[in-house]
Order: C-alpha cells, then sequence, then structure tokens
C-alpha cells in the first residue's frame, strides 16, 4: 500500500486512517490471520519506524502504539510476540541497522510474520559474562564461505528456531574485541546440533548448540569483518530493553499475580507480609514508569545503557516478588505441578504456579546479561565511575589465559 501522505512523515489521524483502510479491505473476522498479518505488514503497520517496503512508514516510534491499539480494539490478530520475542527484539533491529538491502528484504518480513523463528548463539561455556572471550571459530574457504566451528550454550528456543545470530571469532591474532565477526546462521544446515538443557523448572526451553564444520555464505555475514563485537552490541542493548523495558500495565507482571492473590485470600496475610508488599508494588511501579521515560527516549534513536538499569530491576523484583508470593502461600506454596521434561516454546509466568515463577525467576539475573556485568555497565556508562581494571583488554586473544 503506497503512502498517501507524501512529503512529511504521517502523524496519528494519519496512521488511523491507514489502520481504517487495512480493516475496511481486510476485516479480521473473515480474514485468515496470516492473511491479514500479511497485509499490514504490506500497509506499513508493522513497525511504523522502519523504512517503507520493510513493514513500516518512516514514522515516529511512538506511534506504534496508536496502531496497536486500533488493531486491538478491532479484534485483529497480531503475530504472536512472546513466541517470537528474540527475532522481534534482537535480531530485527540488528538486521534494520548492519544489514545489506538484501539482508533487510530476506529477513525481516517472515520475522515479523513469524514463519521464521529466531534464537541467539552468543554465549558459551568458557565465555559467558565474559562474552568477548568466546571461542567459536570461523575461518573463511578458498571459495569465500565461512566454516564455523565450536558450542553455544544456553540458548532459548533453539530447538524451534530456523535461523540465529551468531558471533564468532575470525582472528585470533589480535585482542578479544577486535578479532570478532556476526552471522546469520541457518539452525537446518548440516552440522548444526542442538541438545536440551533441563533447568531446575524440570523444562528444557534453553539449549546448547554444537556448530561442526557449519557453512556460512559470506552474504549472511552483518556488518564487516572484526567489527562483530561492535555489531553486537546493538544486539545486547535492545535484548535488555525487550527483556526488563517492555510496555506492561499497573499491576501487570508478577506484582499483578501477588496482589490478585492477596485480595483473594484474605486469611494469608499478616502485617509483615503487607508492609512487604506494599514495598515491593511501589517499586514495581517505579521500575514501570522508568520503562515508560526510557521507551519514550528509545523514540529518539537507539538504546543506550539506560536498558542494562531497567533489566537489573526486572530481574531483583522477580525474584522477590515470587519469593514473597511463596511466603504468602505457605505450605501450599511449596507444591510444584509438573517436574515433566517439557521443551516449550516461550516462558509463561503467568499460566504457572507460584512453584514455577519462584525456580524460573532465579535465571533473571542471568539471562540477558549477568546482573554483575549490568552493574558495571550502570556504573562506567550511565554513572561514569572509572571502568575495573583489566589486564586482558588489549592481549591478543590467542594469548589468553583459558
Amino acid at each position: 500500500m503506497a503512502r498517501t501522505e507524501a512529503t512529511t512523515a504521517p502523524d496519528a489521524d494519519a496512521l488511523r486512517r491507514r489502520v481504517a483502510g487495512l480493516l475496511a479491505a481486510h476485516d479480521p473476522a473473515t480474514t485468515d490471520p496470516a492473511a491479514f498479518l500479511q497485509a499490514r505488514f504490506d500497509a506499513g503497520l508493522a513497525w511504523v519506524h522502519y523504512p517503507e517496503g520493510l513493514g513500516g512508514l518512516d514514522a515516529p516510534r511512538a506511534l506504534q502504539a496508536v496502531v496497536d491499539a486500533e488493531l486491538e480494539a478491532a479484534g485483529a490478530p497480531d503475530n504472536d510476540p512472546q513466541r517470537i520475542g528474540i527475532g522481534l527484539g534482537m535480531a530485527a533491529p540488528t538486521i534494520l541497522r548492519y544489514g545489506t538491502d538484501e539482508q533487510k528484504r530476506r529477513f525481516l518480513r517472515p520475522l515479523w510474520l513469524g514463519e521464521e523463528v529466531w534464537c541467539q548463539l552468543f554465549s558459551e561455556p568458557g565465555a559467558g559474562s565474559d562474552l568477548a572471550a568466546l571461542a567459536t571459530r570461523a575461518v573463511r574457504d578458498g571459495g569465500g564461505d565461512w566454516v564455523i566451528d565450536g558450542q553455544k550454550v544456553w540458548t532459548s528456543s533453539a530447538h524451534v528456531a530456523r535461523w540465529a545470530i551468531l558471533i564468532a571469532r575470525t582472528d585470533p591474532d589480535v585482542p578479544k574485541h577486535r578479532g570478532i565477526t556476526y552471522f546469520l546462521c541457518d539452525m537446518t544446515d548440516p552440522g548444526v546440533e542442538v541438545r536440551p538443557l533441563r533447568q531446575i523448572t524440570g523444562e528444557a526451553e534453553f539449549n546448547e548448540v554444537f556448530l561442526s564444520g557449519v557453512r556460512i555464505p559470506d552474504s549472511h555475514r552483518l556488518g564487516e569483518i572484526g567489527d562483530g563485537w561492535r555489531v553486537a552490541q546493538t544486539t545486547l542493548m535492545n535484548e535488555r530493553v525487550a527483556i526488563g523495558g517492555g510496555r506492561v500495565p499497573r499491576e501487570g507482571g508478577l506484582i499483578g499475580i501477588l496482589a490478585r492473590t492477596w485480595r483473594e485470600r484474605p486469611e494469608l496475610r499478616t502485617h509483615d507480609l503487607h508492609q512487604r508488599l506494599l514495598g515491593l508494588w511501589t517499586e514495581a511501579e517505579a521500575a514501570r514508569l522508568a520503562g515508560e521515560r526510557l521507551r519514550q527516549q528509545l523514540v529518539a534513536g537507539q538504546p543506550g545503557p539506560e536498558g542494562s538499569a531497567m533489566k537489573l530491576a526486572f530481574a531483583r523484583l522477580n525474584q522477590e516478588i515470587s519469593g514473597l508470593e511463596v511466603e504468602l502461600l505457605g505450605e501450599e506454596g511449596l507444591l510444584y505441578d509438573d517436574w515433566t521434561l517439557r521443551r516449550p516454546e516461550i516462558v509463561d509466568f503467568a499460566g504457572r504456579d507460584a512453584g514455577y515463577r519462584y525456580l524460573r525467576a532465579k535465571g533473571n539475573s542471568i539471562e540477558g546479561g549477568t546482573s554483575e556485568v549490568l552493574l558495571n555497565i550502570v556504573a562506567e556508562r550511565v554513572l561514569g565511575l572509572p571502568p575495573e581494571p583489566r589486564t586482558d583488554k588489549y592481549l591478543p586473544w590467542k594469548e589468553l589465559a583459558r
């Protein structure tokens, strides 16, 4: 659908008219959901701040809320964002910023439509908190392709993913941050092996991935050779915003579940638990409002280190709230519904019991950057404190102790 307001970016009224046109041509009540999503993407209403032809209209990012509200009110289907969160929140903004025109056209549409699920091949057994120490190697052969060998770990959704964002070492003779290159990896290629990692919850939403002679064409390299660390920073900053800065209503998330239990189960209440609940409710509301401010800052550009602070708060609050919920429920809170090994596509905090929430929240301070690493980022890049000493920063990677 061509833009009718050709000279300037559309405003809220123009977007409402465009949504109305989409709904008139594709009634959600009678249109196949996949066909509706395709029409929405082609109308530029997928992510309005993206360029025209890539699901957007070059409109201000803040106007996406206008589109979403209109479509939700009309009962339009969404693209199941929880299932494809890694693609939407991490792969897409990185491809948009560093991808070639061909890569953008190839990957962004099926990604947003949910036709291709993405995962993230970053962390390794010896390179988690110190991600730049990664050892997975990418060596270019005589034909120009890259051959990848190594192991990745804690990979969410690898068991259902078609594509992966991957960083690998292409030059061991330079310092660790400089010898990394960023790739887009087809998870169906020969040499990719995905194995489940069973967690404390009994499930295996995470995986370890072994890469043995996996061939990636140079056309699936994102950014310049050796510039992968800079490209990865875009992914990581967006990841932290996606994890800790998502839009939620008042009493959304775990605090809402806890508050509902408090209201519905007066026999469980004590004065001490009431005081602790009020404190956590206040902190959760402050974090929610801080997240709104962060999203307003995103309108002006790329996410910055402030997203690390939001992810820090998200992890701590989830752990404290889920702990208080178990304590409030007493013996009932110690029950756990199912230890069966399952391989879910999404993390369902709301649909499970208190025991699951308590156990799963422990991972919030590890996934998406450990809290210790994020504290360093906030200290150095937000507060401007001196960086901690790093004796290995300028040594060639091959000389580092491992």
